[in-house]
C-alpha cells in the first residue's frame, strides 16, 4: 500500500511541464487594429493545442474566470496596441522618448501557485519569441529609412525589444496563506480529521463495548461485553464522529486565526469543515464496520493513497498524468480542496468550486451511510453477531472445560 502511495505521489509531481494537457489560459484582445489580431493568431497557433486550452475571451469573461480559478493566466492586448505599433518607427526617429506598445501577462496565484507560474513562464516565452520577430522587422524598417546609418545604443535597445511586456498578479494573495498552500494544508487537515477520527472512534467504542481490549500503558483489560447489534454500534460511532467533527473544525479555525491565517468566511468555513470531516469519518467508519480490519487499508487507499496525488492543489491536475484527472472526478481529497480554496481564497463563490465540493461530498456521505447501514443490517439479519450465541451450539471437550475453569476462577 505504501509502495502504491510512493509510486502515485511521485509519479504525479516529478514532471509537471512534460505532463501538461489542456492547461487553461486566455487571450484578451481589446485592440481593434490588425496588430492585435496578428499577435493573437500567432499565440494561438504557436501553443500546442494538446497541452494548452487557449481561450479567446473578453476582459469581463477573463476576469470572471480568473476570479473563479478556471484559468491560470491571461495575455491582455490593450486597445491602443495597433496605433502604437504603427507609430513606433516614426517616433523612434524623433528626439525624445518613444512609447512602446504594451502587452500585459496576468497570472492567477489563487488558482494555484505552480499553475500561475507555469502560465506566466509559458506566455512570457511565447511573447518573447514574437517580440524578437517584431524587433527584426522594426530593424529592417529603420535601416531602410536611414540608409543603413549606425544607430544609437538606445535605439538599438528598443529595436531589440519593441514590445513592452508587463507582468501583473491578479488579486494577489495576502500574507498568512503560505504562498498559496494554506488551502491545500487546511483541506488535508479536514480529511485527516475524518480518516484518523474514524479509527479513534471505532477503537474507543469497541473497547468500551467489550469487543477489543483497552490498553493504557501496562494496563490491559476487557470491558464487559454489551449485547448490541452491529447496526446500533455503527449508529453510535456515526454520532460520535459528528461530535468530533464539530469540535475539530472549531479548533482548526481557532488555531488558524491564532497563527495569522486570513479567514473571511469563518462560520461558513466551520460548517464546511464539520460537513467534510463528518462525510469522510462516516464513510471510513462504514468501511471498517463492513470489512473489519481490512477496512482501515481500504480507507487509507481511498482517502490518502489515491487522494493526495489527485488533489490538484500543489500540482495542477492539467500538469499531471491523465490518471489523476480521472481520479479527481470522484476522489474526496480533491472535492474537499475545492471547497476549502473557494472559502479561503475565492470569496466563497459557489461557481468557484464550492458547489461542486458540496455536491460530491454529499454524494460520498450518502454512499457511506447506505453502505454501512445496509451491510450491517444484513450482518445482523444473518446472525453474524459480534457476541457468539453460546446456546445454539453447546461446547464439548477441552474448550468447554477451559470455559468452566475460567468461570470458576
Amino acid at each position: 500500500m505504501l509502495s502504491a502511495l510512493a509510486a502515485l505521489y511521485l509519479g504525479g509531481i516529478l514532471n509537471p511541464t512534460s505532463s501538461l494537457r489542456h492547461f487553461p489560459i486566455a487571450i484578451v484582445n481589446e485592440d481593434a487594429g490588425p496588430a492585435g489580431g496578428q499577435i493573437t493568431s500567432r499565440l494561438v497557433s504557436g501553443l500546442d493545442k494538446n497541452k494548452f486550452d487557449v481561450r479567446l475571451l473578453s476582459r469581463g469573461e477573463a476576469w470572471h474566470q480568473l476570479d473563479t480559478a478556471r484559468i491560470y493566466g491571461a495575455v491582455v492586448i490593450p486597445p491602443n496596441f495597433s496605433s502604437r505599433v504603427r507609430d513606433l518607427p516614426q517616433n523612434l526617429m524623433r528626439p525624445g522618448h518613444a512609447e512602446r506598445p504594451v502587452i500585459t501577462i496576468v497570472t492567477n496565484p489563487r488558482a494555484g501557485t505552480l499553475g500561475s507560474s507555469i502560465a506566466g513562464q509559458t506566455l512570457g516565452a511565447a511573447l518573447h519569441a514574437l517580440n524578437t520577430l517584431a524587433g527584426q522587422r522594426l530593424s529592417q524598417q529603420i535601416t531602410q529609412h536611414t540608409g543603413g546609418a549606425p544607430q544609437s545604443g538606445a535605439l538599438s535597445l528598443v529595436m531589440g525589444s519593441p514590445i513592452q511586456i508587463n507582468t501583473e498578479v491578479h488579486n494577489p494573495l495576502p500574507d498568512g496563506t503560505g504562498n498559496g498552500l494554506s488551502a491545500f494544508y487546511y483541506s488535508l487537515l479536514l480529511l485527516l480529521a475524518g480518516f484518523t477520527g474514524s479509527i479513534v472512534v471505532s477503537t474507543l467504542v469497541d473497547s468500551m463495548l467489550g469487543y477489543i481490549p483497552a490498553e493504557f500503558g501496562p494496563v490491559y483489560r476487557f470491558a464487559a461485553q454489551v449485547n448490541i447489534s452491529r447496526f446500533r454500534t455503527l449508529l453510535i460511532k456515526w454520532a460520535l464522529t459528528v461530535v468530533q467533527a464539530a469540535l475539530t473544525s472549531a479548533v482548526y479555525i481557532a488555531i488558524a486565526k491564532g497563527l495569522g491565517m486570513p479567514i473571511y468566511n469563518g462560520w461558513a468555513l466551520w460548517l464546511y469543515g464539520v460537513f467534510a470531516i463528518s462525510a469522510v469519518g462516516i464513510t471510513s467508519t462504514s468501511l471498517i464496520a463492513v470489512l473489519g480490519s481490512i477496512g482501515l487499508l481500504a480507507s487509507l487507499l481511498v482517502f490518502v493513497i489515491l487522494g493526495l496525488p489527485s488533489a490538484g492543489a500543489t500540482i495542477p491536475l492539467e500538469a499531471t498524468p491523465s490518471l489523476f484527472g480521472w481520479l479527481a472526478t470522484f476522489e474526496p481529497m480533491h472535492q474537499v480542496f475545492l471547497g476549502a480554496r473557494a472559502l479561503l481564497y475565492l470569496g466563497g463563490r459557489a461557481d468557484a468550486g464550492l458547489s461542486q465540493a458540496l455536491t460530491m461530498t454529499a454524494i460520498g456521505l450518502v454512499i457511506g451511510l447506505l453502505l454501512g447501514s445496509v451491510v450491517t443490517w444484513i450482518y445482523d439479519r444473518r446472525g453474524y453477531h459480534r457476541i457468539p450465541d453460546t446456546t445454539a451450539h453447546p461446547r464439548t471437550g477441552d474448550s468447554a472445560t477451559r470455559e468452566t475453569l475460567t468461570g470458576q476462577t
